[in-house]
């Protein structure tokens, strides 16, 4: 019979069996070429599928990669005309009737990637390194870690001083830190300065971090004393919160602290009123954050992805002296006044720069509808090459009474709004710890969700007995 006949006498197509007519050469489903079906053999009796029946033989069969010995099937009972053969122990089991056999970890011998055969025994241990474990028993490793390259930071022994200059990883405390701030030898990216910053100063403490949410902490802060003319003690705090849309925000705020600090720190000693001194500070810091926009080639360089506006922050501050207290502020940045007697009402001293305060100050809407407004933090005043002109706030106190000054930006006060929120925050013992009194407001912050970066300076202000009175006055 030609193959054209055999093909033709098919009643399914092999590839997709579907029904075939006869003299079909191609399948009209799947297009098989029918001409391609091998034909079959002259003799193919027809036997029964049985059981393999145990020390029977079967005819030899490809060879095939040797496999471990299995146990042997139970035998079955004879088939009716199977005939008598011997079929040899079958090496694996597919039947779902016939468990598979259980291999132990000596039936399997192999080789490692090196070539080197495995260890079959507890006593042989696997070195998975052979470059950086010696021979020995001094490079084996019975708990089966990776061997590493470098030292085990989990019990590498510190006993070499590192190069005047050179960062450890705060990981493995044995790395060296690159230039792009990653371990050279657990790659554990290093954690900014800036990402968490803290600085207490006799009366006045510090504290800033980047939050939970920002990529960088693009506050900053300078806290400091000197001395005025007559030798009494004045303390400064300066708080500054870089804006996020800007170029080089962080930068910016840096400058702006660095600079009004050391513009007071020039004044005070000198007997400039502190009312003038804090104004003539964030004009001084003003020209400082417009420097920035004018360095050629900085823009972009450092976020590609921010868009080109002059670098821009805002800046609060305070000042303790002479029985004082000096305030000063452009942007949405606060101060208020939390008494140390908590019978007392809080108040904040300060007033945004904001489209929500704008919207109070002309009675268009009351303050909770302006701060739950979607524009209620667009500033409507800043430090920075591109703000409009430039109007420093400052205003002068006289508590009559000890209290506490805080001083933040609005990471804190966005989970503390009003006055008597910001006092409630407060723990009790800040008047005498200021630094775990601003740890503890961060810490509300982020437990509040911590969306910005947040910064808070707590100036503790004593006045002598004789002057206790009913509240704070403006001077």
């Amino acid at each position: 019979m030609s193959q054209i006949h055999q093909q033709t006498s098919l009643s399914r197509c092999p590839g997709c069996e579907e029904p075939l007519e006869s003299g079909d050469l191609f399948c009209g489903a799947c297009g098989y070429d029918l001409s391609a079906v091998p034909a079959p053999p002259e003799d193919r009796p027809t036997m029964p599928i049985a059981v393999p029946v145990a020390g029977a033989h079967a005819p030899a069969a490809p060879a095939a990669p040797a496999a471990p010995a299995a146990p042997p099937a139970p035998p079955a009972g004879p088939v009716p005309g199977a005939g008598a053969v011997d079929w040899p122990p079958a090496s694996e089991v597919d039947s779902s009737d016939l468990p598979a056999p259980t291999h132990r970890p000596a039936d399997l011998p192999g080789t490692d990637s090196g070539g080197k055969p495995l260890p079959t025994t507890a006593a042989d241990p696997v070195r998975y390194d052979d470059r950086a474990a010696p021979d020995g028993p001094a490079g084996t490793d019975s708990s089966g870690d990776f061997a590493l390259a470098a030292p085990d930071p989990r019990t590498a022994e510190h006993t070499s001083t590192p190069a005047a200059g050179t960062k450890l990883c705060v990981a493995c405390r044995s790395g060296r830190v690159d230039p792009d701030g990653y371990c050279e030898n657990c790659g554990h990216a290093q954690p900014r300065e800036r990402d968490h910053m803290e600085q207490e100063l006799g009366s006045v403490a510090a504290v800033s971090d980047r939050g939970l949410r920002h990529h960088r902490n693009e506050d900053s802060f300078a806290v400091s004393s000197t001395a005025l003319p007559d030798g009494s003690p004045a303390v400064v705090a300066i708080v500054c919160d870089g804006v996020s849309s800007a170029s080089r925000p962080d930068e910016a705020s840096a400058a702006a602290a660095s600079c009004a600090n050391e513009t007071l720190l020039e004044s005070l000693p000198r007997g400039t009123h502190p009312q003038q001194a804090m104004h003539d500070a964030i004009i001084a810091a003003s020209e400082a954050v417009n420097a920035l926009a004018q360095e050629p080639g900085r823009a972009m360089e450092h976020d590609p992805h921010r868009h080109q506006n002059a670098p821009a922050c805002t800046l609060v501050g305070a000042i303790m002296a002479g029985g004082l207290l000096v305030i000063g502020w452009v942007g949405d940045s606060r101060v208020y006044w939390v008494p140390d007697d908590r019978t007392v009402p809080p108040a904040r001293l300060t007033e945004d720069d904001s489209w929500a305060a704008q919207m109070v100050a002309a009675g268009l809407m009351s303050e909770a509808e302006a701060y739950a407004d979607e524009r209620a933090h667009a500033i409507t005043g800043w430090l920075g090459a591109d703000s409009y002109e430039l109007e420093p706030h400052t205003a002068s106190f006289k508590p009559d009474r000890p209290g506490l000054v805080v001083v933040c930006t609005d990471g804190l006060w966005n989970y503390a709004e009003s006055a008597v929120e910001m006092a409630a925050a407060v723990p009790p013992d800040a008047y005498e710890r200021p630094l775990h009194g601003a740890q503890v407001l961060v810490g509300h912050a982020l437990d509040g969700g911590g969306h910005d970066n947040i910064t808070v300076a707590l100036l503790p202000f004593a006045v002598t007995p004789h002057e206790a009175g009913p509240g704070v006055g403006t001077a």
